[in-house]
């Protein structure tokens, strides 16, 4: 087995409930040494992050340029990466395997979700069974499930949905669920009926929500684009001050 996939699996587990993985996302090498430099075990790179700073909107990254980006960021530093490659850019497992561990990082998020519209449940569990086929350990799998962001909440028991396509993609080899803008309420639901480590979706503005998600029942908390948006803030406050705004 890859020995940076097995230590990034291992952080995942035996967390105590105030105490889960906490993965800051780098956009870029630079922001990724920050984080590393502060002392965090691993990193997480959010796709609409690393878009932002190649400048794309969310979702439209060629998948090459996004690659080259993850590789990047991964050779910059010492500690463990996992990559957000969105649905997989169409690429058939073995070779989005092969890519992913061409980048240097070890692990993905994949999205049960294209073009704004969810996809078959059964056939999003087969492809992550195949991808974990291919990988074997060398990567950690997390799956997204996008219900809440997706998902038509007049038509479908949200929580009871999200539950179903956890519980399918842990049984195809998922490492992780990451239910994406979950309400707290449904998180702790979720995280109580999956045998598998739960990603919550976590705030910079409170650091105590991180040891609340925690209790909820989340062993590891990511934070999407929202650490690039904070930084490309206080670039747009220096350039106002420099203009003497």
């Amino acid at each position: 087995m890859n020995e940076p996939a097995s230590v990034f699996r291992a952080l995942h587990h035996g967390r105590r409930p105030a105490d889960p993985l906490v993965l800051p996302g780098p956009w870029d090498a630079a922001s990724a040494r920050v984080f590393e430099d502060a002392g965090f075990p691993a990193l997480a790179t959010p796709s609409a992050g690393v878009a932002a700073s190649l400048g794309y909107a969310d979702g439209r990254t060629p998948a090459a340029e996004m690659f080259a980006a993850v590789a990047r960021i991964a050779r910059a530093v010492s500690v463990p990466v996992s990559a957000d490659v969105e649905a997989g850019y169409g690429l058939a497992p073995d070779e989005l395997v092969e890519r992913l561990l061409e980048a240097g990082v070890v692990g993905c998020n994949l999205e049960d979700s294209a073009d704004g519209v969810l996809v078959d449940p059964r056939r999003q569990a087969d492809r992550l069974a195949e991808v974990r086929a291919v990988a074997g350990g060398r990567l950690f799998v997390n799956a997204r499930v996008d219900t809440y962001v997706h998902g038509n909440p007049d038509a479908t028991d949200v929580v009871a949905d999200t539950i179903a396509r956890a519980r399918l993609y842990a049984e195809a080899g998922a490492d992780c669920v990451y239910p994406l803008m979950a309400p707290a309420d449904a998180l702790s639901r979720v995280a109580a009926a999956v045998p598998v480590p739960l990603n919550a979706l976590g705030t910079p503005e409170d650091p105590s929500a991180v040891r609340r998600l925690g209790e909820l029942g989340a062993a590891r908390i990511t934070f999407g684009p929202q650490l690039q948006r904070r930084a490309s803030d206080a670039v747009r406050g220096l350039a106002g001050r420099l203009l003497g705004r």
